[in-house]
């Protein structure tokens, strides 16, 4: 990645449940939880940000029900578009510094889970 804003081609989304690629960059897993029966080893993370996934609140509330996913999008980019959010944000970007970042997550729909969240909120700094 360059120093210059960061595009879609910068900022990728990878399931927890693929393996890791040669080409990842900065890998981020961006849940709450831990995925279930994955390993460190297996997952070869740079970093665990559970402190920018969504609330526990957030969470329980979507419960994964497609319908809800244009709200929790919207309360989501809420919860990043705080200071302490913005700051952290920007932290990651800093440490990927030029190498792509891969936003790993465990959920199993591929356009409606939160690294596609947390790539909106990256590409809007």
């Amino acid at each position: 990645m360059t120093t210059a804003k960061p595009t879609r081609r910068d900022i990728v989304l990878q399931r927890a449940y693929e393996d890791p690629g040669a080409r990842d960059g900065y890998r981020v897993l961006v849940d709450h939880f831990w995925p279930r029966g994955r390993s460190k080893e297996v997952l070869r993370l740079d970093e665990w940000a559970k402190d920018i996934a969504p609330s526990a609140e957030l969470i329980h509330w979507y419960g994964h029900v497609p319908e809800r996913w244009p709200e929790f999008q919207r309360r989501y980019l809420a919860e990043l578009a705080t200071a302490p959010h913005q700051q952290r944000l920007r932290e990651l970007l800093a440490a990927a510094g030029r190498r792509r970042i891969t936003l790993v997550y465990g959920a199993r729909t591929p356009t409606q889970n939160q690294a596609v969240v947390v790539r909106e909120a990256l590409l809007a700094l």
